[in-house]
């Protein structure tokens, strides 16, 4: 490292008021690190049918795979976020990055939906590093004028990834046997794909990135790791039971939900007296920070939520083969990619409070115009509502990440970007576990009086397979089909399976409208009127100009 740009390091680690010289190498390499985790969880997307298929696996299957990840990556981020302030986030940006890699490459050869959920969990522990410790370093090599350009960088490449995951696991899905051999699934190279970016990122880090570190640093809170994980495993597990009870109300459902939700509390009150909390919930008392919070993370319940569900809309219903349907997320991701940087620049000129309210009325607008799509929606509308989507995003999550990490003390910057993060992918877990169990509650009750017109040699228990999901629903029909159940039959069933499909997707669509519009209003009424941090300009003082020459001396 540079030294004097190790001299130049105020009592929190903070590189002074021009920043690190290599800042912008530096948030390169950080981008190519958070790119992998992010990619992950879009490139899992639009592989679920194809992993449902051939794994078998049910629907509260699939969501836990998303979800057992989620899970652990919010319990742990706090956590990492602690360690990187104690040991170096350098160090542990490495180590987390090796855990995920390693977890990728035994997730491609999962041979059931237990293991695969089991792997997708230990690539939490590995990617809940990441994600935190990057933003704690470009707070610290980035002084504040810049953080913003920073952040916004930052968050287009989280909109990349939305793009890029998609369609890279569409090329891969498309051609399976480049790594079937390997793998003996058509799944598997959606998570192997990883490993090659880690050892990439692993080399870069180690070359490119200072070490930083809190300092004074405070103790691992262990007491709330474990009441965090608990709670948060039991409320999740709860609603993704509704999903295979298909009652709300069931002792089965309520009884874990409502223990997590208390267990939460429970960890909610003990950080708030703890003189170690690592979740730190005084930072709430910030009204800018607490608004731009629930923003990004009721932001987050929608994302998470309607990605889970179109990629069986643009594979089954539309029968798009997974390229295609990665292919249609570019939109999206343009969106974000062209508003995220943008956004700091916007915020200069009009504030926060308007940009964010403009990006969540975009998002709204696009996420009701999708609880209005039929099966013969021209696909160029539904483009341009993906490309609304990622736009209004691009300017929610850019500008709320800024504002989070600009009222935090730099000498929590590790534990303290965590806490937004830890809250931002609570609200994704929520989102996949409620809009995914309303999807399948929703579309076992549609679809339940055309399964009834199946023949009577197709068994009850392929019929509960059928209501279970829609990949359930088009594989029963395809064995009646085999076994001689007429074409016209068949086609009718379908045609009702697909509009109950579609008739549960316009509802999950207006729950999460309805989720933006809250997040809309809190940002609109609730925040203050922040603008920008702006550089100060440091003058030179006055000097006396020499004496003009004595033109009477001539």
């Amino acid at each position: 490292m540079d030294p004097s740009a190790r001299d130049s390091r105020d009592s929190h680690g903070a590189f002074g008021a021009d920043g690190h010289p290599r800042r912008w190498a530096i948030l390169a390499v950080l981008v190519v690190s958070l790119l992998v985790v992010v990619l992950d969880n879009t490139i899992l997307n639009i592989a679920l049918p194809t992993i449902q298929s051939e794994l078998g696996a049910s629907q509260s299957e699939l969501i836990w795979a998303i979800d057992a990840y989620i899970l652990v990556f919010a319990a742990l981020l706090f956590s990492w976020g602690v360690m990187g302030d104690r040991i170096g986030r350098k160090k542990v940006l490495i180590i987390g990055l090796a855990i995920f890699g390693v977890a990728s490459a035994i997730a491609a050869f999962s041979a059931s939906s237990g293991m695969l959920i089991g792997m997708r969990a230990v690539m939490g522990v590995g990617g809940a590093a990441v994600l935190p410790t990057t933003l704690a370093i470009i707070t610290v090599v980035f002084p504040p004028h810049e953080r913003g350009k920073a952040i916004g960088a930052w968050a287009a490449a989280v909109g990349a990834a939305i793009a890029l995951g998609p369609v890279l696991g569409g090329i891969l899905l498309q051609h399976p046997s480049w790594f079937e051999w390997l793998l003996g699934n058509r799944w598997g190279s959606v998570f192997l794909i990883n490993v090659p970016i880690v050892i990439i990122g692993v080399i870069a880090i180690a070359r490119v990135v200072p070490e930083t570190k809190n300092p004074q640093p405070r103790a691992l809170d262990i007491p709330g790791l474990l009441l965090s994980v608990t709670g948060l495993g039991l409320l999740i597990y709860g609603i993704i039971r509704a999903s295979e009870t298909r009652d709300w109300l069931a002792p089965s459902v309520l009884i874990p939900a409502f223990v997590g939700i208390a267990l939460i509390a429970l960890f909610l009150w003990i950080e708030s007296r703890s003189d170690h909390a690592s979740f730190d919930v005084a930072l709430f008392k910030n009204r800018g920070y607490a608004v731009s919070l629930a923003a990004i993370s009721l932001s987050f319940f929608a994302l998470t939520g309607i990605t889970f569900m179109l990629p069986f809309y643009l594979q089954i219903l539309r029968g798009f083969d997974p390229l295609s349907a990665g292919l249609s997320f570019i939109p999206f991701a343009v969106g974000q990619i062209i508003a995220a940087p943008r956004s700091a620049t916007m915020a200069n000129r009009f504030g926060y409070r308007a940009v964010m309210s403009f990006g969540l009325g975009a998002v709204a607008a696009a996420l009701g115009a999708l609880s209005l799509i039929q099966i013969d929606t021209p696909i160029w509308l539904i483009l341009i509502v993906f490309f609304i989507f990622g736009f209004g995003l691009g300017n929610v999550i850019a500008p709320a990440s800024t504002v989070m990490q600009n009222v935090l003390p730099l000498a929590r910057a590790g534990a303290g970007s965590a806490v937004q993060n830890t809250v931002r992918q609570v609200g994704g877990a929520l989102g996949v576990a409620v809009i995914g169990t309303i999807l399948a509650t929703r579309y076992a009750q549609n679809v339940e009086p055309f399964l009834g017109r199946l023949p009577v040699e197709i068994s009850d228990q392929a019929k509960d397979v059928a209501s279970e999901s829609i990949i359930g629903t088009v594989s029963v029909l395809d064995q009646a089909a085999e076994s001689g159940v007429p074409a016209s039959i068949i086609d009718q069933l379908q045609s009702g399976a697909f509009e109950a499909f579609l008739n549960a997707s316009h509802i999950t669509s207006m729950i999460s409208t309805a989720v933006v519009l809250i997040a809309f209003f809190t940002v609109l009424l609730g925040l203050p009127k922040i603008y920008p941090p702006q550089k100060i300009k440091i003058e030179e003082p006055n000097q006396v100009p020499d004496p003009e020459p004595d033109k009477s001396a001539k």
